[in-house]
């Protein structure tokens, strides 16, 4: 490493822009991966945090991919289901986006989605609430200066609010409030005693459940709940828009970095030809080489990562941030890691170096 720190020191204003450059870019990659896991929370999280590992969609055809708006289930799949081995648990529920509307004087309407759940279900956090209540998260009680005991009109069904809860749950980017079921066919699915019961079957698997044949039998198609998240229509769009400029900024960070790197050997080539005549190898100047870009990549990208988090931590209560190991290390390793991989394309003309022919050009 002794010619990488002794250019570090003597070409400290080129480094320092480089280093500037990698840390900027680190800054964006790591802030929107971070960005990109909130939304992502926000747009499925209440699907993908169900005490639940499938989900049943009744579609209008066997081909069709499985969509939270066109889903219908009825009484008779969602008991099929109950029946079938290795389910351990199967209830109905009925999912829709409505508008929620606080009483009083100044009251609310926001925007939420209403979960219609079985009294007593565990669908529902502490339990599904009876006909005339509902439960609503902390998100959509602040949104409508309610409280438990208070009144709410959930698309101009008159309920009471039973209970406040913490948890964060969201569809769609609207707050989660959980309805019975009875009162959820009023709310959501609009037809009374014709309407479909609900709008997927969320089953617990206790063992090898025969999905496939299940499926062909109940007229259902069935995924994880992970799997489920490309039904909500936001989320697919959303999230392969922002992964797609995380990759790009990813490979710019690499062009850069290899760019950069391709013109200082070019530079110090008269260096290298006085060291290989010198005596030394080849391999020792590639891994003196590559420290020098490691020690650039380490540094910027973990001030640029460091900063990033402390914004994503800082802007958390404003913006769907979800600040973790996965969303500021992951990015970071890549960043590092690619990088070098640039570094290394660039700085590989130093094997082909021939002390002589370079000597006698200088």
């Amino acid at each position: 490493m002794f010619v990488a720190l002794r250019d570090l020191r003597h070409a400290r204003g080129r480094f320092a822009l480089i280093s500037t450059v990698v840390l900027l870019v680190a800054v964006l990659v790591t802030f929107l991966s971070s960005l990109t896991a909130g939304l992502a929370r926000a747009s499925v999280s209440a699907l993908t945090d169900l005490p639940a590992d499938r989900l049943a969609f009744g579609m209008a055809a066997p081909g069709d991919k499985p969509d939270l708006t066109s889903s219908r289930v009825t009484q008779d799949q969602w008991q099929a289901w109950s029946r079938v081995p290795g389910v351990g648990d199967a209830q109905p529920l009925g999912i829709a986006t409505t508008r929620a509307t606080s009483q009083g004087d100044h009251g609310t309407t926001v925007a939420v989605t209403a979960f219609g759940v079985e009294a007593g279900s565990d669908l529902a956090p502490g339990g599904g609430p009876a006909d005339g209540q509902v439960v609503v998260t902390r998100r959509a009680a602040d949104a409508l200066s309610v409280a438990a005991g208070g009144a709410l009109a959930v698309d101009g069904a008159e309920l009471t609010v039973t209970r406040v809860v913490a948890d964060d749950a969201q569809l769609s980017h609207t707050p989660v409030v959980w309805v019975s079921l009875a009162d959820w066919q009023q709310v959501g699915a609009r037809g009374g005693g014709e309407a479909p019961l609900a709008t997927v079957v969320a089953l617990t698997t206790t063992g090898r459940a025969d999905e496939a044949s299940a499926d062909g039998a109940i007229g259902t198609t069935t995924v994880t709940t992970s799997a489920a998240r490309s039904a909500v229509s936001s989320f697919t769009a959303e999230n392969l828009s922002l992964t797609t400029m995380q990759a790009f900024l990813v490979a710019i960070s690499a062009l850069v970095v290899g760019a950069f790197f391709t013109v200082w050997t070019i530079s110090r080539q008269g260096d290298v030809a006085v060291l290989k005549a010198l005596g030394a190898s080849t391999g020792y100047l590639l891994r003196d080489a590559l420290g020098q870009a490691a020690l650039i990549l380490v540094g910027a990208v973990a001030v640029g990562a460091g900063l990033a988090a402390a914004a994503g931590s800082a802007l958390a209560a404003v913006l769907p941030m979800v600040v973790s190991p996965a969303t500021t290390l992951a990015p970071a390793a890549l960043l590092v890691v690619l990088g070098l991989v640039g570094a290394a394309a660039a700085v590989a003309r130093i094997t082909r170096t021939d002390p002589h022919a370079a000597l006698a050009a200088r």
